[in-house]
């Protein structure tokens, strides 16, 4: 058993390393609380943008929740077990922090390796929702009208994209599609040549892959930073469980 002077020396190191521990699970804990955020407001804003990737990407906004969901809980329970000392949860937080570390490099990897499927996904789902566009509020005309007028752009390719659909031999070319402050008609939208100075004429899809490589390496250096922040945790984890253990120390 440790003599009472060095147990008496390792008091300021543990207060010291529990101090840490609480404020690093705290902020874990307000960083799930930024995710709930962000994925309620994806499933209420941006619903629309994910409907076109795929059929399955609607589940992103769930996905996010129920990550931070986790987060919030694994935070909660760090700063318990912080609190109590207790070296089995200290150490079973550092095994999820494991986990959640393990997943989140796992998820950057994944996306990394298949930004390519994504983009072609998402080429192939804007093709068909050009191709079968009604004007009607259903939501892939809706997620049409929402891309062109927000990222200035028409059509896939270019504007002309919209001569080969049914809609614009009906009523001719989207008004989404319309420059700001230009006053377009059906009559002018039913004539590309006249259209041709109303209407944007990039593609939406060399616009929206653009966005997505301008943010790669913002996502990837997000990944990095919340890689490393749970490796900090896992460490202080360890330590404070490990200190507790080899001084026989006892919270109270």
């Amino acid at each position: 058993m440790a003599s009472p002077s060095r147990r008496l020396q390792t008091k300021p190191v543990i207060t010291c390393l529990k101090s840490v521990l609480v404020i690093y699970s705290f902020v874990f804990w307000f960083s799930g609380i930024i995710l709930l955020a962000v994925g309620i407001w994806g499933k209420v804003s941006l619903e629309v943008y994910f409907s076109l990737l795929n059929e399955k990407a609607t589940n992103v906004p769930y996905i996010l929740i129920g990550s931070s969901v986790v987060v919030i809980l694994l935070g909660t329970f760090g700063c318990f077990a912080t609190c109590r000392g207790s070296t089995w949860m200290l150490k079973l937080y550092a095994m999820l922090l494991i986990l959640v570390f393990l997943v989140v490099l796992v998820a950057a990897i994944v996306g990394f390796v298949f930004r390519h499927e994504i983009k072609s996904s998402f080429k192939d789902n804007y093709q068909s929702a050009v191709d079968k566009y009604t004007g009607i509020t259903d939501e892939r005309s809706r997620a049409v009208d929402t891309i062109q007028s927000t990222l200035h752009c028409c059509g896939v390719a270019n504007f002309t994209d919209w001569e080969k659909t049914a809609y614009y031999k009906e009523k001719g070319i989207p008004f989404s599609c319309c420059k700001t402050g230009e006053n377009c008609t059906m009559r002018e939208m039913k004539d590309l040549d006249k259209a041709k100075e109303k209407v944007y004429q990039k593609g939406c899809f060399s616009m929206v892959t653009q966005t997505m490589e301008s943010k790669l390496s913002i996502v990837a250096g997000i990944s990095f930073g919340i890689a490393c922040f749970q490796l900090v945790g896992i460490f202080l984890a360890c330590c404070l469980s490990r200190s507790i253990t080899n001084n026989q120390y006892e919270m109270v």
